[in-house]
C-alpha cells in the first residue's frame, strides 16, 4: 500500500509544481524578453538492498526556452531590441553582472540609463549617465549618443552598450527574471551582437501552447490524488476485512 501512497504522492507533488511554472509563463506573456520556463519529469528508481521496488518522480531541471520573441516597432528612441542570439547585460544588486534581452530602457532617476525592471544597463566602461535635455540614439552596435535639443548639433557619444552572447548552457535564471552565467563570472562584450533601433522583444511564451499544459497537468493533480482516495478507501476496507477476522 505504501507504493501507491509514495509513488501519487511525488506525482502530485511535482504536477503542483509544474503547474506554477506554467502559471508564470503565462504571466509573463506581455512581458519584453522573457524566455519561458521548461519542466520535465523523470521517473527513479528507488534502490536498496534488493531489486528496485518503487519509481519516484522527480522534477528534472528546470530548463529555458529561448527562442526568439516577436520583434514590435515602437518608434520610442530608448527602446531597442536584440536581434538574433544575445543579451544585454546590467548591473545587479549585488554588484555581480546579469543579462536581459528585455530593451525597453529608460533613465532612472540619478540620470543612469535602466532596464525596464530597475538594474542599470551597462555599457563598455559601466553604467551609462544621461545628459538632461538631450535627444538619445542607439546605434545597431549598442553606441548611446546624445544630441543636445539646445540647438548646437555637435553629437555626444556616451557609451557602448555591453552587448554579450554566452552559450546558453551556462545561463542560469535568477528570482528576479535576469540570467546570470553560472560561475559568477562575466561574460565578454561580443561585437556580433545587433541591435535594432526603436523596437522591443515581446516575450517567447506562446498562451494557447501554455494553457493546453496548464490544463494537462491539473488533470494529472487530479488524477494522482483519485489514487490517493482509493488508497486510503482500501486500507479502510482492509482494516474492515482483518477486523471481522478478529
Amino acid at each position: 500500500m505504501d507504493r501507491l501512497i509514495y509513488v501519487a504522492m511525488t506525482g502530485a507533488r511535482h504536477a503542483l509544481e509544474a503547474q506554477a511554472s506554467v502559471a508564470h509563463n503565462l504571466a509573463n506573456v506581455n512581458s519584453s524578453g522573457f524566455r519561458a520556463q521548461l519542466n520535465a519529469l523523470r521517473a527513479v528508481h528507488l534502490f536498496g538492498d534488493g531489486m528496485p521496488t518503487r519509481s519516484y518522480v522527480v522534477d528534472s531541471t528546470v530548463g529555458t526556452d529561448f527562442r526568439p520573441g516577436m520583434i514590435q516597432q515602437t518608434g520610442r528612441d530608448l527602446d531597442v531590441a536584440v536581434m538574433g542570439k544575445g543579451f544585454l547585460a546590467v548591473q545587479l544588486t549585488d554588484g555581480s553582472e546579469g543579462y536581459t534581452r528585455a530593451g525597453g530602457l529608460s533613465v532612472g532617476p540619478g540620470g543612469m540609463l535602466q532596464s525596464p525592471q530597475g538594474p542599470p544597463v551597462l555599457g563598455d566602461g559601466g553604467t551609462i549617465a544621461i545628459p538632461p535635455d538631450a535627444t538619445i540614439t542607439i546605434a545597431k552596435d549598442g553606441t548611446v549618443s546624445a544630441i543636445p535639443t539646445s540647438g548646437r548639433s555637435a553629437v555626444n557619444v556616451l557609451g557602448r552598450l555591453k552587448l554579450v552572447d554566452p552559450p546558453q548552457a551556462d545561463l542560469v535564471r535568477g528570482d528576479d527574471g535576469t540570467f546570470r552565467l553560472k560561475n559568477g563570472g562575466a561574460a565578454p562584450a561580443d561585437s556580433g551582437v545587433v541591435l535594432a533601433s526603436g523596437a522591443i522583444e515581446g516575450s517567447n511564451v506562446n498562451a494557447v501552447e501554455q494553457m493546453i499544459e496548464l490544463i494537462g497537468h491539473a488533470r494529472a493533480f487530479e488524477m494522482h490524488m483519485k489514487m490517493l482516495q482509493n488508497a486510503d478507501q482500501n486500507d479502510r476496507q482492509a482494516n474492515q476485512i482483518l477486523s471481522l477476522n478478529r
